[in-house]
């Protein structure tokens, strides 16, 4: 589910090209496949409680390992840099991851929930629209493409019936607010060491969910949890928190923003695969152009910005769900 990086001066270049695909392969498989590791999670788990140890534990360990290279005071931060990550924590970890658990939890498809999430870069540049910045053209086309994907899609769902549109709702509610911590970021004074920035981020935003969890009525009992469950969860804390984030991290600083930023559009593809092979969810023909209609949006956004001097990696290329 994660982060932030520090900025860069200057683009990239692709200088170890098999060591970039190895990464970035990481990124496009573990990514893809937490939003159906997530499903499994909340078929006996609490979605709010599982969410918020899954972050709150993979902060710990994140904080030990930076320790243990680098000495506790590599995490020494002031109070503005503690306010500004924990910020973040509540809408990228807590809202953003937050929401599209109890998504999934009440019915939403894992491949409905990653095409929603697919939707973060086009509402970062909405939030840029808004705030006074003038993007590209065809950036503006590539969001409007987008929507009206979205929008397809919401009807599509809504006309079937066979897919619960209230928490799908509410998983796009998850991506605007991913994308407003995403557009957010740069603006905030934070740490300048990435990683620090994360265990901040991770802390606060598995703090609030581990106190909304149990405020909303969710009960801890971990003699009810399959092993099916905890196996995933156990997969999300180290691969989707931690292995696949490093990943993400490495790649940033060694290959260009718009190959990165593919992963928007591939991780939906990942997810509505696995979804239909392990799960057996259905894909309907007016799903599946929906689909291709918001990923050729997102395609074309993530183009057009290829130009623009690289933001931080989650301005929108960070994910709720890792």
């Amino acid at each position: 589910m994660t982060v932030d990086a520090a900025r860069r001066p200057t683009a990239p270049t692709v200088t170890r090209p098999a060591a970039v695909a190895v990464a970035l392969g990481i990124v496009y498989v573990v990514w893809g496949s937490t939003y159906l590791a997530i499903g499994i999670v909340v078929e006996t788990m609490p979605s709010l409680t599982s969410a918020g140890a899954r972050f709150f534990l993979a902060g710990i360990v994140m904080a030990l390992v930076l320790a243990a290279r680098s000495g506790w005071h590599r995490l020494a931060v002031n109070r503005v840099q503690l306010l500004g990550a924990s910020l973040l924590g509540a809408l990228l970890p807590a809202a953003g991851n937050g929401l599209v658990t109890i998504g999934e939890d009440l019915g939403t498809p894992t491949g409905i929930a990653a095409l929603m999430i697919a939707s973060v870069p086009l509402w970062v540049v909405s939030y840029r629209l808004l705030s006074g910045d003038r993007p590209r053209w065809a950036t503006i086309v590539g969001v409007l493409v987008g929507f009206a994907g979205l929008a397809a899609l919401v009807a599509a769902i809504g006309v079937t019936g066979t897919i619960p549109l209230g928490p799908t709702l509410l998983i796009g509610f998850a991506a605007m607010c991913w994308s407003f911590g995403s557009w957010l970021t740069p603006r905030l004074r934070l740490p300048r060491d990435p990683f620090v920035t994360t265990v901040y981020e991770m802390l606060a935003g598995g703090a609030v969910m581990l106190v909304v969890g149990p405020l909303s009525g969710e009960r801890l009992d971990l003699g009810a949890y399959s092993a099916r469950s905890w196996t995933a969860w156990t997969y999300l804390v180290v691969f989707g928190s931690l292995v696949a984030f490093t990943a993400y991290v490495w790649v940033l600083a060694n290959a260009p923003i718009s190959l990165v930023a593919t992963y928007a559009y591939v991780n939906p593809v990942v997810a509505l695969f696995l979804g239909w092979i392990v799960l057996g969810e259905a894909l309907t023909g007016s799903v599946l152009a929906a689909t291709a209609v918001i990923l050729v949006g997102v395609g074309v956004v993530v183009g057009s910005e290829r130009h623009r001097r690289p933001p931080p990696p989650s301005d929108p290329c960070t994910d709720p769900h890792g």
